[in-house]
């Protein structure tokens, strides 16, 4: 896409200065980011998959064992037991810079392609740049993207040029390189080298647009600054004048999402949110379990024909937003996964498992998408779904408690984030 604009285009001319991926910078990724194999049979033949040397091995035939180093040449060796001769990886490198007055997020895809009594080969490729001015303002600079049997690739052919805006340009780094060059805005605002499980653009485009970020990144609220990036960070002028009242009377807030439910209950019944009192709870937990109970008493003497007529428009405009989702539903074999169809469903969900899903009117969120977990056919977690960044935000089993399937659902909802995005496009 040509540039529109002259920050477009001051930024297209910029681009074309950056220098290539140096080989130092290759090197390291080759060494840092890929594991190192070294295949073993059964018989005890241990094949550098680096090198492609060959020796005999000790008779022990435990996986994963790191520090066999290979004689020839000296790669530290991640030892597997397999008949699998050909290896395959990729990973994503960010390398941070600055050009003149933008942060530049530089995004390289690594390969290696491993096969038993050859020497590895390994590829580089810039796929996007993500260019932010001071102010917060940015430009995508990205390759082409294909999509093959419902997988996206990348176009290693196709050009770095302004691309619109999508989900998939906003990549999780597996690696960043150690050395960064920052603007001086991205030096005063408390950034240290970590992106706290965040992607780099999100934490880098919200430091420099959002003073906030930076307050929460100094006060060491590292927890409040992801749930607010995840959410939308505009949610919180909700609740920034309690989240201060926190950071002042040194209290931690140990789920933000139960807090900031809780915050809107306290709201709901007229309590004052910045009174340290009842915004810094001793027992947030129960406060929160407490408040709900009263909501849902409350409804419960609320119920006439007003509330009745709300419901059935709550349950139209519903449909209306999530319809396209209805129908969506995998398994691994135990976990069964579905998306909520009414809000009857959720209602039901809510008090099965005892928490807030329905009385906190998730349902109502444009950008939420719920789906229930079951194992043998009992309500086990409840998931809440980004729809706009495809990802988990909280996933929830009674009374807020993790079950003993819980990791098993989130790996499982991310392994088939695809119907989601599929039924998005369409």
């Amino acid at each position: 896409m040509k540039p529109r604009n002259k920050f477009q285009k001051r930024v297209v001319e910029l681009s074309g200065k950056l220098s290539p991926i140096t080989k130092v910078r290759k090197q390291w990724a080759y060494q840092n980011c890929m594991e190192h194999i070294g295949r073993r049979t059964c018989k005890g033949v241990i094949t550098c998959l680096d090198c492609g040397h060959s020796w005999k091995g000790n008779s022990e035939l435990s996986d994963n064992l790191l520090g066999w180093d290979c004689p020839v040449c000296g790669v530290k060796l991640k030892i597997t037991t397999t008949r699998k001769r050909v290896f395959r990886q990729e990973k994503y490198l960010c390398a941070v810079t600055a050009k003149k007055e933008f942060q530049v997020l530089r995004f390289f895809h690594i390969a290696a392609f491993n096969k038993t009594g050859q020497k590895a080969h390994y590829s580089t490729n810039e796929v996007a740049q993500r260019w932010i001015a001071p102010d917060g303002r940015h430009v995508n600079i990205a390759k082409l993207r294909t999509m093959n049997f419902c997988t996206f690739t990348w176009n290693f052919a196709s050009n770095l040029e302004i691309r619109p805006e999508k989900s998939w340009h906003n990549l999780s780094a597996d690696f960043i390189f150690p050395r960064q060059k920052l603007i001086p805005e991205m030096k005063r605002s408390g950034y240290k080298g970590d992106c706290y499980e965040l992607t780099p653009f999100d934490l880098f485009h919200t430091l420099l647009s959002d003073s906030r970020a930076e307050t929460l990144i100094k006060a060491g609220e590292i927890k409040i600054l992801r749930f607010f990036i995840y959410n939308g960070f505009k949610k919180i002028d909700n609740y920034w004048q309690s989240v201060k009242i926190c950071i002042r009377n040194g209290y931690q807030i140990s789920d933000v999402s139960i807090w900031c439910d809780y915050i809107n209950l306290l709201r709901f019944f007229g309590k004052d949110v910045h009174n340290a009192k009842y915004v810094c709870p001793a027992d947030l937990k129960a406060e929160h379990d407490r408040y709900v109970k009263k909501k849902k008493d409350w409804q419960e003497r609320e119920k006439s024909e007003k509330a009745q007529k709300k419901a059935a428009e709550d349950e139209k405009y519903y449909k209306e937003m999530k319809a396209i989702f209805f129908g969506i539903q995998f398994t691994d074999g135990v976990i069964h996964v579905r998306v909520l169809e009414s809000v009857e469903e959720i209602r039901q969900e809510g008090d099965i498992l005892k928490h807030c899903v329905f009385a906190s009117d998730y349902h109502l969120k444009p950008d939420s998408l719920i789906l229930s977990a079951t194992v043998n056919g009992q309500k086990t977690e409840t998931v809440e779904l980004s729809i706009s960044k495809l990802k988990v935000l909280q996933c929830r089993g009674i009374r807020n408690q993790n079950t003993e399937y819980h990791e098993r659902i989130i790996e499982l909802v991310n392994k088939n984030i695809r119907l989601i995005e599929q039924r998005k496009v369409a």
